[in-house]
């Protein structure tokens, strides 16, 4: 698949001496959803606000679409939509006036058409009149997504799309996030919402500490480092796991109801087998056994842990 973004060794380090950016180099794929994941402080915004042309890179190149952000940057900037955290546009100002002039601000000609397209793809029409301080939260979201579509982007840049807004406004998100990847328009998300990111993104980049620590294939991801746990429940409550069993690394349960056994997807072997015949050597049967898949929120956790 072809990249449209090309990050090659860029890096960081402000005045202060704090190192915000290690070495990275990343592609993003034309037409893929890009969740990129990190707690705070990890980078996420440096390296976007570094791609939009908001902060200079203390070294290394990035091209969009071939062209060097640098030498092309009305270019690149043009290809380019950012939805930010924080809405920062004129209150007092209509729908329509605000999302109209941002399509100005990237030298596009006024086309109304367009612009009636945006505002009802984003379910906005009905509020193309209203004052931006007279809507709800989750419709100021919407405007700054029509804000940053308004010129036609090819690539998206969502920072924390749904941050604040309620469950229902957050699924309606990622619908309309799904249609503009089925448009065309490649989009790159950073959020806290793992779940978000387990939902939509083709592929997950994990950065902490300004290292970009691992780019996978979100299904790839989740079946290479993913575990699973087996739960057997007990006939009985028991108060300590027998030390015959102790190889296995078993968990109790709150109340010693049950035993819980983790195994590596990715192993040959499971040990369950083995796990069950020293269980049976050692008196202890099971009424019911049910097995659960780490999520990407476990793997996440996993990976930062591991990178401190």
């Amino acid at each position: 698949m072809t990249s449209i973004i090309s990050i090659r060794d860029v890096h960081k380090t402000y005045a202060s001496g704090h190192v915000a950016l290690k070495t990275i180099t990343l592609d993003i794929r034309e037409g893929e959803i890009f969740a990129l994941l990190g707690p705070n402080g990890a980078g996420k915004t440096t390296l976007i606000s570094i791609i939009c042309g908001i902060v200079n890179p203390s070294g290394g190149s990035i091209t969009v679409d071939g062209r060097d952000i640098a030498r092309d940057y009305r270019f690149c900037r043009s290809m380019i939509g950012l939805v930010p955290q924080e809405l920062s546009t004129e209150m007092f100002e209509s729908v329509w006036a605000t999302v109209s002039f941002s399509r100005g601000l990237f030298g596009k000609k006024k086309d109304p058409a367009h612009v009636e397209k945006v505002l009802r793809a984003l379910s906005l029409w009905d509020k193309k009149d209203a004052r931006i301080m007279t809507l709800s939260g989750g419709m100021k979201r919407r405007v700054l997504i029509a804000k940053a579509l308004v010129h036609e982007p090819r690539v998206l840049f969502l920072d924390e799309p749904t941050a604040g807004v309620d469950v229902e406004l957050r699924k309606d998100m990622w619908q309309i996030v799904r249609r503009m990847r089925d448009d065309g328009v490649t989009v790159i998300l950073t959020t806290h919402y793992i779940e978000e990111a387990e939902e939509m993104a083709d592929r997950v980049g994990v950065i902490a500490k300004g290292e970009l620590i691992l780019v996978q294939e979100k299904t790839e991801l989740m079946q290479k480092l993913g575990k699973k746990q087996l739960t057997l429940e007990l006939p009985e409550p028991i108060s300590d796991i027998p030390a015959s069993l102790a190889p296995h690394a078993l968990e109790l349960a709150p109340g010693g109801t049950a035993l819980v056994f983790t195994y590596d997807t990715k192993a040959g072997r499971t040990g369950i087998t083995r796990l069950l015949n020293d269980m049976r050597e050692a008196g202890i049967g099971f009424k019911d056994l049910a097995t659960s898949q780490s999520s990407l929120e476990d793997i996440f956790v996993d990976l930062v842990r591991q990178s401190k």
